[in-house]
């Protein structure tokens, strides 16, 4: 009995390897054309956190790990990523509206100051993904400084949703 649940088991695991989800690779120009670096300025230092750290999954391009091709490890990671690139997806941040691109640093930096990205599960794999003290105090400060250019440039009450 033991045998033949394995066996189908092993038959089902077989059988989920023929369906894959659609992988989120782009070529480099079509992912630059709305990159937040279009409409901010993003140092090289800022630049590198940016793609060490957030870019595999807030991104339109993902460098997939190897057991991405493993179902249903590969649903579940295509899952994480489809819901980052909801929340923000840097390639695509020029499209926002500057009220969101606003929101979006004060999430960064929130973030960032709590610990809560990268996620651990992805610095558990990733450990170079993991942010240092002086990573994250440079991406904060940056998201702060690009907040205070925004507040410059936009009617504050434009840039902040109204209770």
């Amino acid at each position: 009995m033991l045998k033949k649940i394995f066996i189908v088991l092993l038959v089902a695991f077989i059988a989920l390897q023929f369906f894959r989800p659609e992988k989120n690779i782009n070529t480099a120009s079509a992912a630059t054309i709305n990159d937040i670096s279009t409409v901010f300025s993003v140092p090289d230092s800022v630049h590198s956190i940016l793609k060490t750290s957030c870019y595999d999954c807030h991104s339109n391009n993902t460098c997939y790990p190897w057991y991405a091709a493993i179902q249903p490890a590969a649903w579940w990671l295509q899952d994480h990523v489809d819901e980052a690139r909801k929340e923000v997806n840097f390639n695509e941040f020029a499209k926002y509206s500057p009220r969101r691109q606003y929101k979006k640093f004060e999430e960064i930096i929130e973030q960032v100051k709590e610990e809560e990205m990268p996620l651990s599960s992805y610095t558990l794999l990733h450990r170079n993904a993991k942010l240092s003290k002086e990573q994250s105090s440079t991406l904060t400060n940056w998201a702060n400084e690009q907040q205070r250019s925004m507040k410059a440039k936009y009617p504050a009450d434009s840039l902040t949703r109204k209770k």
